[in-house]
């Protein structure tokens, strides 16, 4: 009897959501909100990475060690609650995608506020662990895949993502102007968490549900009378990681899909190291040509000075990459995008390395590495993207989460080869490590794309039912 009040009075609630007309404007606010929350999940994603070299000799300093590879291993104490995090994501197909967006952003921003705050390495991990736990979940990915107009999806999606990739330049920014030394980075990761903050606060005051996610649960809540006596004989559909999971195992397109993103992200690998390497290689090429007798003295002036300049167009690189894939994506398919990402990430990559090896202008250099970072983030984003217009509306959110599995395969063969290997023969072997692991996974990857996966450029999200791809006979 409460189950069915309950029932009830969310139906009412939902229908009241439903009813309530979009103040004047409201489409470009939300793209606004969705544009500053994806900043915090951009910056609070990369900051960690783009301060590498300086958070490794300082906190892995004091126990005698400085080697980035094993900062990398302490923090692969994450993993563990990233796992845990793949049973939060499909909540929200039950209780909205407004609610976790908040929590999403308030976690971020929190993390990064625990390490500006704290000066050990505990609390850094603690920070880093809370950090992970939230940035996956991307619900601001889900809300404009529910608001924007199928046929220009990807490009409003490349677009906010542009935008604020370009928000990461806040990082660069805050070196040169809060970190005198090599040792004040906790200081950086105070006013993005600020940001971050501010974010959440304008998200709950004013975000509403998608009306592709309302029209959905509207759906389900009416059909509970009948799910109930269906679950009696074990025929209900259910949402959650396990369910989203099963549901793209069954089904040929998001096998696929699911395939070729765990192969992708053997890729990862490069966005946790860039900054290593371009710290390493200004910092050696200051020591052979003979400005600094030792390496350590070199990566403290290569820090406040080429490495940071390079960084402040490393968002741009990024920006340019990611605006990119949407744009060809919505043109050219989902497919050819991925092809030309991945040229983009392997012809940066070498780019960015040897620049900054030859202390090539770092303008310059800081261009190309964001392009190299951002054509990934870009492939991997089209994974993603496959993923969500390949699923119903009522298991979207579990379907994205269970991808979270098919990513922590590629994150897990990354680290667990990658990381041994970079403490093992040091911080030089980071380019040739990452050349190793990401060529063939993302080449790999492509030719999955390529021979498996269906476009799903312009799918109506609210009937698809993931089941179009899949032979005649199961349909």
């Amino acid at each position: 009897m409460r189950s069915e009040q309950r029932r009830l009075r969310e139906i009412a609630r939902r229908e009241k959501q439903k009813a309530k007309p979009k103040f004047h404007g409201y489409l470009a606010y939300l793209v606004f909100l969705i544009s500053l929350v994806y900043m915090t999940d951009e910056i609070a994603s990369q900051i960690g990475t783009l301060m590498k070299t300086e958070i490794a000799n300082d906190l892995m300093a004091r126990f005698g060690e400085r080697s980035v590879g094993a900062l990398d291993i302490v923090a692969f104490i994450a993993i563990p609650f990233q796992a845990l995090s793949i049973f939060y994501k499909p909540l929200s197909d039950r209780f909205g995608r407004r609610l976790f967006l908040v929590l999403n952003t308030l976690g971020m921003s929190a993390g990064m506020l625990l390490i500006a705050v704290t000066d050990s390495l505990a609390p850094y991990v603690a920070g880093a662990v809370i950090i992970q736990f939230f940035v996956p979940h991307d619900m601001q990915v889900v809300y404009i895949m529910e608001s924007a107009p199928p046929r220009h999806r990807a490009k409003l999606y490349s677009t906010i993502k542009c935008v604020a990739t370009l928000g990461v330049m806040l990082v660069p920014l805050l070196r040169r102007t809060l970190m005198q030394t090599a040792s004040q980075w906790h200081a950086v990761y105070l006013v993005p968490a600020v940001v971050g903050l501010v974010a959440s606060f304008a998200a709950l005051l004013f975000a509403r549900e998608p009306d592709a996610f309302l029209d959905a649960r509207l759906a389900a809540l009416r059909a509970a009378p009948a799910a109930k006596e269906k679950a009696a004989k074990g025929k209900a559909p259910r949402s959650g990681f396990f369910a989203g999971l099963v549901f793209a195992l069954r089904h040929k397109q998001l096998r696929w899909v699911f395939i070729a993103t765990a192969l992708c992200n053997f890729g990862v690998i490069l966005t946790m190291h860039y900054q290593v390497v371009l710290s390493y290689g200004y910092a050696s090429h200051m020591v052979g040509g003979g400005l600094y007798a030792s390496l350590s003295e070199a990566l403290e002036a290569a820090s406040v000075g080429p490495v940071t300049t390079a960084l402040f167009l490393f968002p741009v690189g990024s920006a340019l990459a990611q605006l990119l894939v949407g744009y060809a994506a919505d043109a050219w398919g989902r497919k050819r995008s991925a092809l030309l990402m991945t040229a983009l990430v392997l012809a940066s990559f070498v780019g960015f390395t040897l620049g900054a090896n030859f202390a090539w202008p770092p303008a310059l250099v800081g261009m190309l590495c964001g392009m190299a970072v951002g054509g990934f983030w870009g492939a991997s984003d089209l994974d993603i993207l496959l993923a969500g217009e390949s699923a119903p509306t009522a298991l979207r959110a579990s379907v994205l989460s269970a991808q979270f599995a098919a990513i922590g395969v590629g994150y897990i063969l990354a680290y667990g080869v990658g990381l041994p290997l970079i403490t093992r023969f040091g911080n030089a072997s980071v380019p040739f490590v990452t050349l190793g692991l990401a060529v063939p996974g993302m080449a790999a990857s492509l030719a999955a794309l390529a021979a498996k996966v269906h476009e799903t450029r312009g799918v109506n999200l609210d009937t698809v039912t993931g089941c179009e791809w899949d032979p005649p006979a199961r349909q």
